[in-house]
C-alpha cells in the first residue's frame, strides 16, 4: 500500500507541477479515489503538502548531484527526486534505503530502466555524501529563499515592509504545520460544552490563543465528529473568527457579506444575529454560492440570503444605504495562508500583487455607497501584503471623505491583538507567527451622518 502511496503522490505532484492545479483539492480527489486508510492519507497529505512547501530548497539541493541539470529532466523524475529528497532530509520515521528503493521502482514502473539507475545513483550519492547548507548562504534574501522555501521575489518584498527579523520569522511560520481550530456556534452551545463533547468523542481540543470562540484540534478529526455534522463547530483558522467580531453585527440588523464563498465569516454574522436579521452573502461564482448554502444548512442558520453577483455590481441590484454593516473580505494573494496551500507562492507573481489591489479598490467603492450613515464598512484579507492591505486602507479614506476610521474597532478585538492596532486607526495586520495563525488584515471605517453639512442618503 505505501508503494501505492508514494505513486499516488507523484501523480498529484505532478499534476501541480504541470497544471498550476491547487493541491488541496487534487489531494481531496486523490484520497477519495484511492479509498486510502487514515494512516496512508496522513502520509499522502505529508508527502504532497511536503514537497511542494519545500520545492525550492529541494531543488537547490539536488542540482549538484544531476550532471545534466534539473531543466533537463522529464518532469516525472524531477517530482519523484523531490519527493524522495523531501523524506530523506525532513522526515526521519522512514530509513533512507527503503526511500531509495521505492523511488527506484516507481522509477522502473514509470520509465526505462536508464532513468531506474539515474534515479538510484543520485539518490545513494546524496545519502553518502550529504547535501550543502542553504543557512551558510551569505545573502540574507537568497538565503531566506531557499533555507524557508520562499519565491526570492517575495521574500525582497518582505524584508522591504517588514525587514529581515520580522521576515525570518514569518518565512519560519510557513514553514510550520497550520493548526486545526473549530469556531463554537455560540447559538447552540459554548465552548466549554464543546470541549467537554470532543472528549468523549476522542478528540484532544483545548481553548483556542487568541478567538473566544476558538477551540484548537490536538488530536482527532474534527471534520468527522458528530458535533461538526450537527452544526455545533465549524471548521475555520483563529484569524478569520476575528472578521465577524470585529464587524459587530447587533440583533435585527441588514448586513451585506460582499465577497462570502465558502461562506465561514458569513456563517459566523448569522450565527452571532442569533438567527435574526438577514445576512446577505454575495459571490461572483455560482458553484461558490452553494457551499455558503450547505454551510448555512448545516448550522441551521435561516438568516442568511446568498446569490451570485459581482459585488461591484451590487448597485444594481440594492438601493443605497441598504445595509447597516458591510463585510469586504476581499479576494487577494493569500499570502497570510501560505502553510494551508503551498502551492500559493508559487503560483503567484509581483504583478498580480498590483492587479488584485485595483479589484479590492473597485469593490470597496461600489459596495461604500450601499451603507446606511452610521454604519460600519470592514474591509479584510487573508494577506500580508502592505499594498492590498495598509494602502488599500489609505486610499479608500482619501478618495471617500464620507468615511473616518471606526473609533469603537479595539473594543472589538480579542485582548491579545490589541497591541497591534495602530493608534487612531481601526486597523491591524496579524502576521502567521504572533499567534500560530493564519496571516490576516483587518480594517474598520465607519460611515460619516452628515459631510460637508449634507446628511447622507
Amino acid at each position: 500500500m505505501k508503494q501505492n502511496v508514494r505513486n499516488t503522490a507523484v501523480e498529484v505532484l505532478l499534476k501541480i507541477e504541470q497544471n498550476q492545479a491547487y493541491s488541496n483539492l487534487l489531494l481531496n480527489q486523490s484520497i477519495q479515489k484511492a479509498k486510502l486508510s487514515q494512516q496512508d492519507t496522513g502520509l499522502l497529505t505529508e508527502l504532497v503538502y511536503g514537497t511542494v512547501q519545500r520545492k525550492n530548497t529541494l531543488d537547490y539541493l539536488l542540482e549538484p548531484f544531476v550532471a545534466k541539470g534539473l531543466q533537463k529532466l522529464d518532469k516525472w523524475v524531477l517530482v519523484l527526486l523531490r519527493m524522495s529528497l523531501y523524506q530523506m532530509v525532513y522526515l526521519d520515521r522512514i530509513p533512507d534505503h527503503a526511500i531509495i528503493n521505492e523511488a527506484v521502482e516507481i522509477a522502473k514502473a514509470r520509465g526505462h530502466k536508464g532513468i531506474s539507475g539515474m534515479v538510484n545513483g543520485v539518490l545513494r550519492r546524496i545519502q553518502r555524501e550529504g547535501t550543502r547548507e542553504p543557512s551558510d548562504i551569505k545573502n540574507d534574501e537568497e538565503r531566506l529563499s531557499l533555507q524557508y522555501s520562499m519565491p526570492q521575489w517575495l521574500v525582497h518584498r518582505w524584508i522591504e515592509q517588514f525587514g529581515i527579523e520580522e521576515t525570518e520569522q514569518m518565512c519560519e511560520a510557513n514553514t510550520q504545520p497550520s493548526p486545526v481550530t473549530g469556531r463554537v456556534n455560540v447559538m447552540k452551545t459554548s465552548r466549554e460544552q464543546v470541549l467537554e463533547s470532543l472528549d468523549k468523542e476522542g478528540i484532544d481540543g483545548s481553548k483556542g490563543e487568541l478567538s473566544p470562540d476558538a477551540v484548537r484540534i490536538k488530536k482527532g478529526g474534527l471534520s468527522h465528529s458528530s458535533l461538526f455534522k450537527e452544526g455545533y463547530v465549524t471548521i475555520q483558522d483563529e484569524s478569520s473568527m476575528l472578521v465577524a467580531r470585529a464587524l459587530g453585527p447587533q440583533p435585527d440588523e441588514k448586513i451585506l457579506d460582499a465577497c462570502a464563498a465558502p461562506g465561514g465569516k458569513t456563517t459566523h454574522i448569522a450565527e452571532l444575529l442569533n438567527n435574526t436579521g438577514e445576512v446577505t452573502a454575495l459571490d461572483l461564482h455560482p458553484h461558490k454560492v452553494k457551499l455558503i448554502e450547505e454551510q448555512a444548512g448545516r448550522l441551521d442558520l435561516g438568516n442568511i440570503s446568498a446569490e451570485a453577483l459581482d459585488s461591484r455590481k451590487a448597485g444594481e441590484k440594492f438601493a443605497p444605504c441598504s445595509f447597516d454593516r458591510i463585510l469586504v473580505d476581499a479576494p487577494c494573494s493569500g499570502f497570510g495562508v501560505i502553510r494551508k496551500k503551498p502551492d500559493i507562492k508559487w503560483s503567484k507573481k509581483e504583478e498580480d500583487i498590483h492587479r488584485i489591489a485595483e479589484i479590492q479598490q473597485q469593490i470597496l467603492s461600489k459596495v461604500a455607497e450601499l451603507l446606511k450613515p452610521g454604519g460600519t464598512l470592514l474591509y479584510s484579507t487573508c494577506t500580508v501584503d502592505k499594498e492590498e492591505n495598509h494602502e488599500i486602507a489609505a486610499a479608500f479614506l482619501d478618495k471617500h471623505p464620507d468615511f473616518e476610521w471606526d473609533s469603537t474597532f479595539s473594543e472589538r478585538l480579542p485582548d491579545p491583538l490589541k497591541p497591534f492596532v495602530g493608534p487612531a486607526q481601526a486597523q491591524v495586520q496579524i502576521l502567521p507567527q504572533y499567534f500560530n495563525s493564519d496571516g490576516f488584515y483587518l480594517a474598520c471605517f465607519k460611515k460619516k451622518t452628515t459631510t460637508g453639512g449634507e446628511t447622507q442618503c
